[in-house]
């Protein structure tokens, strides 16, 4: 029986821990697909400073940080402020077979890609099997 790989099984668990999941996928909502022999996050990050992103990956945990700063303008009566600010963050315990020191990251108009391959040991792959006549394995022995 086949059954599917799933590396990112425990998705959000930590996070959810700490703050709740649903201030995670408020602040982070993201998309995550496989597309043949590599995963795709999307993170959506408007506002966020390109300068702040940090992805990082320790012991099996993928961490993406953000920092959206606030107007600090003076003097001003606020007549709606919906729009979150600080730092964000989000983490994905990933599971095993994955290339983690090759992914690759993007930030285009407010959305982070991440570009997760699987690693090649993970990769499907097909076993030759060997196969000889008989009598060529006999004719090559010595009395």
């Amino acid at each position: 029986m086949a059954t599917r790989f799933d590396p990112f099984q425990e998705l959000d668990r930590l996070f959810a821990q700490v703050v709740g999941a649903d201030r995670a996928s408020a602040s982070m909502p993201m998309d995550l697909y496989r597309s043949g022999d590599h995963y795709v996050l999307h993170v959506d990050l408007p506002g966020a400073d390109p300068g702040s992103i940090d992805v990082a990956v320790e012991d099996r945990t993928l961490t993406v940080r953000a920092q959206r700063t606030g107007h600090a303008e003076q003097d001003v009566q606020w007549l709606a402020k919906e729009r979150p600010s600080g730092t964000y963050a989000r983490q994905l315990a990933v599971g095993s077979g994955l290339a983690l020191d090759r992914i690759e990251a993007t930030y285009t108009d407010g959305v982070l890609t991440l570009t997760i391959p699987v690693a090649d040991e993970a990769k499907p792959r097909k076993i030759e099997v060997q196969h000889g006549a008989r009598g060529s394995i006999e004719a090559g022995r010595t009395s």
